[in-house]
């Protein structure tokens, strides 16, 4: 099993007064979803986090998908060279925004916290590969959700309110 170094960097300060200890609950999140998602992988792997905004993510969103407006996470998966040999494995950067993940949690009923793991936790499936482009990937990828969520203490994420 793969030890995981998550590199976080907080953007938008608001990060700061939504969650108690970023580093702590998103490294966490991550650690689980990657030993739940590639339990084979072995030595050491990192990931780039960035807790950014609206706005940022909105531009990165029109450059790198095409849609022109904010989501509550991007995934970018590192390409395989990125790694040096005998280094660690870098599995790639995720973006959150600030906004979005608080109007979500709201929405839907769930705490900052829980919302952002979550996100973090399926940023994370993107990078290791797993996607959601049909119904029976979907399926798969909400059941390894559920799981981590679970054995993080987080109510299922799929349940509103």
């Amino acid at each position: 099993m793969a030890s995981l170094t998550a590199n976080l960097r907080i953007e938008e300060p608001g990060w700061r007064k939504v969650l108690k200890n970023p580093a702590k609950l998103l490294t966490a999140a991550a650690k689980a979803a990657l030993q739940t998602g590639a339990p084979e992988l072995e030595g050491k792997a990192d990931i780039a986090i960035l807790l950014s905004n609206d706005a940022e993510v909105q531009a990165l969103n029109k450059m790198w998908r095409g849609p022109d407006k904010p989501t509550n996470v991007l995934s970018f998966p590192a390409l395989p060279e990125a790694s040096p040999p005998g280094g660690p494995v870098f599995l790639g950067d995720l973006v959150l925004a600030l906004e979005t993940v608080e109007r979500e949690a709201k929405a839907q009923g769930k705490s900052v916290e829980a919302h952002a793991a979550h996100l973090v936790i399926h940023g994370v499936l993107h990078l290791l590969g797993f996607d959601h482009m049909d119904a029976k990937q979907a399926r798969g990828m909400e059941r390894l959700e559920q799981d981590v969520m679970a054995r993080l203490g987080y109510p299922d994420p799929y349940l509103e309110g």
